[in-house]
C-alpha cells in the first residue's frame, strides 16, 4: 500500500514537471519572439535546455504513436474511444477522491489510536488502490498505445503488487487458524477425558478376584514382549495389565526412595521405623515410631519395608470397583458396559498429567482416591517431622492437591495404581489379587525376592519376612509374582 501511494505521488510530480517543461504552444511562440537582439535567450528557452534527450525521444515516439492511431481509426471508433476514456478518467478522479478521503480517515484514526477505525480505513485505501489499478488496465487496453509491449502485463503486475502483501497476510492468518484449530481439538479431547472421569468413575468395574492367597501356574514368559505393548491399545489384554503393573512397581520404588531420603534428612531412626513397619504387618495398620534400635531386618533394607507399608496402603480396597469409596454396584447391573467404560477411562487418562487433571477437577473420583491414600500413608506426625508443618495436609483436607515435589511424586504412584485398577475391571475374567503372608514358605511359582542373591539362587531356609507388593493371577493363566522380603528361618 505504501509503495503504491509513493508511485501515485511520483506520478503527480512527473505531471507537474511535464507541465513546467512543456508550456502551451502559444506561450512558447511568444517566448521565442521575445528573444533579445544581443542573442540572449528567453526564460522558456532556458528551461527547455534542461530537457534530456531521453524525454525528447519519448515525446516524439508518443506523438508518432498518437498520429498513427488517430489516422488509422475511423471517426465513429474515435468518438467511442474518446467517450470510453472520458468515463475512465471520471472514474479515476472519483477513485482518487475516495482514496484521499480514506487516507485522511486512516491518519485521523492514529491520533487518538483506534485499531478498528485503522483497520476499516486501511481496507478502504487498499480497495481504492485496487480500483485505480483496474482502471489503469482498462485504459491501457482501450487506448491507442494499448498494443505497446508490457502494457497489459504492467497492469497485471500493478494489481499483484497491491494484492501480494495482503495475500501473504491471509496465508499467515490461515496458518494461525490451523494452529488454533489443533489447540482447540486438544482442549476438546482433554475436556472429554475429564467428563469421562467424572461420570464413568461412578460406574467402575467389579472384580471377581478376592483378596487372599491362591496357587497358580508358572509366570508367562511374555513379560518382555508385554513391555512393547503399543500405548494405543484397542482392547484390554493380560499383557497390557502386566506392563501397567511394572509401571506401578517403578512408581512405588521412586516414591519410596523420595520418602526415605526425606526421613534421613529429618534424622529419623530408620531401624526403629523398619521395626514398626514389620510389627504392623502382623498386628495393626498403624505405625508406632519408637526409639528402640534392635530389628530383625537390616537397616540398609529399610526401603523394602517402607515400600511394603506404602503398597499395603495404596492397594487397600483394590478388589472393589471404587476402592470402597462408595457403595456402587454398577458392575453388577451391567458388567459388559462397565468393562467398556473402564477401558475407555484407562485410554483417556493414560497420557494425562495427574497434576493437570486434578487442577481442573480436584474432587473427581481419582482426586478423592489420591486424597484418601495420601492421608493414609503420610499421617500428621510424619508430615510435620519431614516438612516442619502440616501445610500439605491442610490443602488435601480442603479438597486441593499441592504442587510440591513430594506430592507430585505421590500422584504418579496413585495414577499408576488407578490405571491398573481400571484395567483389572476391564478384563474378563478379572485378575485375582494375592499376597504372601509373613512367615510363609517361598513358592517360586508365585513369589520373587526383592533382594538379589549373589549366585542367583535363594539359599535354603528362607521364609517371607514381609510382603512388599501383591501379585495377580490373570485370566490367561499367567501370574504376576508377589514381591517378598526374605529372612532366614533361624
Amino acid at each position: 500500500m505504501t509503495s503504491k501511494a509513493s508511485n501515485f505521488s511520483d506520478l503527480i510530480q512527473r505531471v507537474a514537471a511535464s507541465c513546467l517543461l512543456h508550456p502551451l504552444a502559444a506561450s512558447r511562440h511568444e517566448n521565442r519572439a521575445g528573444v533579445e537582439e544581443d542573442g540572449s535567450k528567453s526564460e522558456s528557452e532556458s528551461e527547455a535546455e534542461f530537457k534530456s534527450e531521453e524525454e525528447e525521444e519519448e515525446a516524439a515516439e508518443e506523438k508518432e504513436k498518437y498520429k498513427e492511431w488517430w489516422e488509422g481509426t475511423k471517426e465513429e471508433a474515435r468518438i467511442e474511444k474518446m467517450m470510453e476514456m472520458e468515463r475512465v478518467m471520471k472514474e479515476v478522479f472519483e477513485a482518487v477522491s475516495s482514496m484521499k478521503r480514506a487516507y485522511s480517515t486512516l491518519q485521523q484514526a492514529h491520533c487518538p489510536w483506534d485499531p478498528e477505525k485503522i483497520r476499516v480505513a486501511d481496507v478502504a485505501v487498499v480497495g481504492e488502490l485496487k480500483r485505480l489499478a483496474v482502471l489503469r488496465e482498462r485504459f491501457r487496453r482501450s487506448s491507442y498505445n494499448g498494443s505497446r509491449g508490457g502494457g497489459r502485463s504492467g497492469g497485471v503486475v500493478g494489481v499483484r503488487e497491491v494484492v501480494a502483501p495482503y495475500e501473504a497476510a491471509v496465508e499467515e492468518l490461515k496458518r494461525e487458524v490451523k494452529v488454533r484449530e489443533v489447540e482447540v481439538e486438544n482442549l476438546k479431547d482433554k475436556l472429554r477425558n475429564v467428563a469421562t472421569l467424572t461420570t464413568a468413575t461412578t460406574t467402575t468395574t467389579v472384580t471377581n478376584g478376592k483378596k487372599g492367597r491362591s496357587h497358580s501356574h508358572s509366570l508367562s514368559k511374555k513379560k518382555l514382549s508385554c513391555t512393547l505393548q503399543p500405548q494405543g491399545a484397542v482392547a484390554p489384554t493380560s499383557e497390557l495389565f502386566e506392563t501397567t503393573m511394572s509401571q506401578v512397581r517403578e512408581a512405588s520404588k521412586s516414591f519410596t526412595s523420595l520418602l526415605l531420603s526425606h526421613m534421613r534428612s529429618a534424622h529419623w531412626d530408620i531401624a526403629a521405623a523398619v521395626r514398626s513397619i514389620e510389627a504392623a504387618t502382623t498386628a495393626t495398620d498403624s505405625i508406632t515410631f519408637t526409639n528402640n534400635t534392635s530389628s530383625a531386618i537390616a537397616s540398609h533394607h529399610a526401603k523394602y519395608a517402607l515400600e511394603s507399608y506404602i503398597s499395603r496402603k495404596i492397594f487397600q480396597g483394590f478388589d472393589h470397583e471404587t476402592f470402597y469409596m462408595d457403595g456402587s454396584l454398577s458392575s453388577l447391573l451391567n458388567p459388559d458396559q462397565f468393562r467398556r467404560d473402564c477401558f475407555t477411562q484407562y485410554r483417556d487418562m493414560k497420557a494425562m498429567d495427574p497434576s493437570e487433571l486434578l487442577g481442573i477437577l480436584p474432587t473427581c473420583h481419582f482426586g478423592k482416591f489420591c486424597s484418601k491414600r495420601y492421608l493414609s500413608i503420610v499421617h500428621p506426625k510424619m508430615e510435620e517431622s519431614l516438612f516442619g508443618d502440616l501445610e500439605q495436609r491442610r490443602q488435601v483436607l480442603a479438597g486441593n492437591h499441592p504442587r510440591s515435589q513430594f506430592y507430585v511424586e505421590f500422584l504418579q504412584l496413585a495414577k499408576a495404581v488407578w490405571l491398573l485398577h481400571l484395567l483389572a475391571f476391564s478384563l474378563d475374567p478379572a485378575p485375582s489379587q494375592f499376597e504372601a503372608s509373613r512367615g510363609a514358605e517361598l513358592h517360586p511359582q508365585y513369589m520373587e525376592s526383592v533382594v538379589k542373591f549373589s549366585n542367583g539362587r535363594v539359599p535354603a531356609g528362607q521364609i517371607v519376612g514381609f510382603p512388599v507388593s501383591p501379585g495377580f493371577k490373570l485370566g490367561n493363566g499367567s501370574v504376576i509374582k508377589a514381591r517378598v522380603y526374605l529372612v532366614s528361618r533361624t
